[in-house]
Order: C-alpha cells, then structure tokens, then sequence
C-alpha cells in the first residue's frame, strides 16, 4: 500500500528524447524503447525495488548504503533471463547475487540467463556495511523468445465470437499491424500462458481511446481476466480518487481500503484495471508505445515506454476468474475491443514464459 500513496502524485517528465540522445541519466531513446529496453529506476523514486539498509534517492542517484550495515536492494520482478546496463556505480563495491559479480566503478553491461539446474531470479545488488554506491541509468531488456504475431495475418489468434450480439469488433492485418475498430469484442491467443514477461506496441488512433491487453483470460469467454489497461488520459494534478483494497497476503482477507487521488481519469495506461491505477502519463495518442507485462504467480507488474506504472500482488483469494479473485494458471491473451470508437493498432507482440513462481506475495 504504501507505493500507492506515495507515487500517486509523482510527476512525470518526458522519458526519452532523440534516437542519439537522453534528457537524463535515467530516461530511454527511442530507440531502446522500440528495442525493448527498461527502466529499474526512474531517478526519482525507488519504486520496483525492495530494499533493506540504508538508501535513498538524490540527484537521480539512486543511493545504497552509508551506514553501520550492509544494504540489499532487489528488484521486485523476476524477468528470467536479460540484459542488464548501469550507466555509472560511483563508490562500491556493488556485488551482484551477493558476490557472483563485484564491480567498484563505471558502467555495468551484461547478459544473464540462469544456469543448468538454476532457478531464475530478480536481480540482487549488495553494498557492504560502511561503504556507499550511487547508480544511475539501470535500464534492462528482458530476453524475448516467442513472437506472437507475424505481421502477416492473424494465425494463432481467434475472434471472440461465442456471443455474436456482443462481439462487434472488427480486426484486419495491414501494414504489419493489428487493427481493431469498434466493440465490444476481443481477439485471442490458441496458446494460453501463465508466467511471463510480454512486450507489445501499441498506438490509439484518436484522443481518449479506451482499450486493453487482457492475460490469463478464460478462453472462449468475453474478457474474462486481468487488464492492462490503455487510456491516455492524466489530469495535471492528481484529482480522480480510486479505492485500493488490500488484502493479507498470508490469509488473503481483506484487511481495509484506502481512498488515493491519482492523475489517471481511467485507471491510466499501464495500470491494472480496477485494481491499481498506473502513476503517471508517459504514452500519447496517436503514438506508438511499448507496453512491458509482467505476470508471475500473484506478482504483477506494467511499464510504458520503458517506465514502470504498477508493481502490485493479488492477494485475494484465489479463483478461477482473474475478475474475481487471484487468478495462477495459464491463460489466454486478447486484445480488447472496448467500445464503437475503439480504434487501435497493434504490432511487434513478444513474450517469453518464465518459471513457476513459487509460493505468493512478495
């Protein structure tokens, strides 16, 4: 709960800039973007990470140790196998999955992938106790190795059509790229995944659009799981107020709800629709953008254009149907039609499926 009530009135700043240039240490090219780079840290918060010992942010540093203890920063999200960028470590020494790799000054590059016989896992940085490392320009590209669209026609995919009163929405393959217009309706993957890391460009073709990428859905049924939603609508200050239910993650009952203000007018593009809204507006209308979904066991977690909107755990009951409780197991992918001014376009659609996430929470 606490990111929520923290982040919901974080501005944001354009994250990118020319395909040769960064505005900041910490932002994205274009480039990067469209090749489906990260951020870890944006430079100004430490969301997406969880760390015990002293820190802080500064300067667009990200700040570990200083203190009579050793400090330990993970990043929440377990993205199998990637590649891993730090621009500069200033200080140290920083180790790497405590002490597989030690690096004292400079940048950082490196391609991981667990061994025979290893279990993936997020990445882990420790600074000992007395020493100091700042870090900025963490950026990572997860290892994408199964293209769910061919740019060519819609093999792999259905038409949601169990309903035929309902299923209005139109799509058509032009130009490399999924088109859908109108709605209600959703286009479905044949294969259903369960743990994974997705990348897919999107573009709204008009202002306000409202659509989603669902995942773990129940096949042949209408929109019947979680939803990453797109609507690029933020206000300047953060006036719309959603309800954050929070669950324990040991009983999953629900423990209380809290009433946050955020700029996202619906949910916001990148959040987890109806569970927790995305921080802030980083897409545009009539634009492409890479939206990055992450789902394993009951750890969900969004970035859009390389920025991080959500890091959430379901801890609800479990159920069959993501609507109305925790839902793990596999699961269909669609693309939703939301309304008869839906007009989207969708392209370059990527996963990788990771391990079983064992256990749940965080």
């Amino acid at each position: 709960m606490k990111h929520c009530l923290l982040l919901a009135t974080l501005a944001f700043a354009a994250v990118f800039t020319s395909d040769a240039e960064r505005l900041t240490p910490n932002s994205l090219t274009k480039k990067e973007i469209a090749d489906g780079w990260i951020l870890l840290f944006d430079g100004e918060s430490a969301f997406g990470w969880y760390i015990e010992g002293p820190h802080k942010v500064a300067n667009g540093e990200l700040v570990l140790g200083g203190g009579g203890e050793a400090t330990t920063a993970k990043v929440t999200t377990d993205f199998g196998a990637f590649a891993l960028q730090i621009d500069n470590i200033a200080g140290g020494p920083v180790a790497l999955w405590d002490g597989k790799m030690t690096v004292r000054e400079g940048p950082v590059k490196l391609d991981w992938a667990p061994g025979p016989g290893e279990e993936s896992r997020p990445l882990l940085l420790r600074v000992p106790a007395g020493k100091t490392a700042r870090l900025s320009g963490i950026r990572l590209k997860p290892a994408l190795t199964h293209s769910l669209f061919n740019g060519k026609d819609l093999t792999g995919w259905k038409k949601f059509d169990a309903n035929p009163a309902r299923a209005k929405s139109e799509f058509t393959v032009e130009d490399g790229s999924i088109h859908l217009k109108n709605g209600p309706g959703d286009l479905q993957t044949l294969e259903l995944f369960e743990n994974f890391v997705l990348q897919i460009e999107c573009r709204t073709n008009g202002p306000r659009l409202n659509s989603g990428v669902f995942f773990r859905c129940i096949p042949d049924l209408y929109q019947q799981g979680y939803e990453a939603q797109i609507h690029n609508h933020f206000t300047p200050m953060p006036v719309r107020e959603y309800t954050i239910e929070e669950y324990d993650p040991q009983s999953h009952e629900l423990q209380g709800k809290a009433k946050v203000k955020y700029t996202a007018t619906d949910y916001g593009t990148g959040a987890i629709y109806r569970r927790i809204p995305a921080r802030g507006p980083v897409a545009k209308d009539g634009e492409w953008f890479t939206m990055t979904v992450m789902a394993n066991g009951n750890h969900l977690a969004t970035w859009v254009n390389g920025v991080q909107q959500t890091d959430w755990s379901d801890n609800r009951p479990l159920n069959d149907n993501a609507r109305n409780g925790c839902k793990l197991g596999k699961g269909a992918i669609s693309l939703q039609g939301h309304d008869k001014t839906t007009d989207l376009s969708f392209r370059n659609i990527r996963i990788t499926e990771l391990g079983k996430e064992k256990g749940k929470g965080n």
